[in-house]
């Protein structure tokens, strides 16, 4: 099994395929991902090309267009390293347009790239707790199956090539909003001058829970956002995707357009390497709330 690609998301597929009892090469472009690699049992490898040169069945995680055009096209990349037959899980969140480019590239050598986003935060794929959405050859995902449920809570096959991307924006619009409420939540709570842990047993019990409340609820308790799950500065791509995905459709989308200056403003104050929750401390400011302390 290869991995290319070893950061939060892919850090923790490499983990817990290893304790499935799978054996994993992996790269990063970052040396201290390969070194956490192999303290945890896996192998490390110097370059893309060694891992798909010699994997036949290989998962990638990347952050951005950049990074897959170098792990796809790149010199010594997939396209040019991985033999005939290889299976590609391509879990990273994208444009069609880039999906279907990597697609392509990879059918001219005799590789298949499944379409495999991944619902779920990089707090939920580290307790393995994620859904897969797999679309793509039914044959390849035949060969694929064991690994993708090597790592992940549930997977489900979602027919041709490209579904498993559309389900990923819609689940990513709903995160965006959802996230936004839990903050908006939380600021009324503290607002009112409620207990936020309080606040926070009650509602997830209640009909006003949702899956960002309780992920995202106990960062917004703590008030802290440097263990981020999910970085401001990388979610800006998803928000781009969603949106232009769509504008495609001529889809109306008001919820998720009103959320989007929050984002936008918590990237403005800094916040880019913080975890998206972080749109909590941006209400805050706006409710005029400052903290005394934050909790540890």
């Amino acid at each position: 099994m290869g991995s290319i690609g070893l950061g939060i998301m892919g850090g923790a597929f490499a983990r817990h395929l290893l304790s499935e009892g799978f054996s994993v090469t992996g790269f990063d472009i970052d040396p201290k991902r390969r070194v956490a690699l192999k303290k945890l049992g896996g192998k490390p490898a110097a370059s893309a090309s060694a891992v798909s040169s010699s994997c036949p069945i290989l998962v990638t995680s990347l952050p951005s267009l950049k990074a897959v055009d170098a792990a796809f096209f790149g010199k010594g990349g997939i396209v040019e390293s991985a033999k005939r037959g290889t299976v590609v899980i391509e879990t990273s969140t994208l444009p069609l347009s880039k999906k279907n480019e990597i697609r392509e590239g990879c059918l001219k050598k005799g590789v298949v790239v499944l379409d495999c986003p991944v619902s779920g935060t990089g707090a939920q794929a580290a307790n393995r707790d994620i859904a897969i959405y797999a679309s793509g050859d039914r044959k390849a995902y035949g060969k694929a199956e064991a690994a993708l449920k090597g790592f992940s809570r549930s997977v489900y096959y979602c027919g041709e090539f490209g579904n498993g991307s559309k389900l990923k924006y819609v689940a990513n619009l709903l995160v965006t909003i959802h996230n936004l409420s839990t903050a908006e939540a939380m600021v009324m709570g503290l607002k009112s001058g409620l207990d936020l842990n309080l606040l926070y047993k009650v509602i997830k019990d209640g009909a006003g829970n949702s899956r960002m409340f309780e992920v995202r609820g106990p960062l917004m308790i703590k008030g802290d956002y440097s263990q981020a799950t999910m970085k401001i500065d990388v979610y800006r791509k998803d928000i781009d995707i969603i949106e232009q995905f769509a504008a495609d459709l001529h889809c109306p989308v008001p919820l998720f357009e009103a959320s989007k200056p929050f984002y936008a403003a918590a990237y403005a104050q800094g916040r880019a390497l913080e975890d998206t929750a972080a749109v909590c401390a941006v209400l805050e400011q706006m409710a005029g709330i400052t903290r005394k302390k934050r909790r540890k």
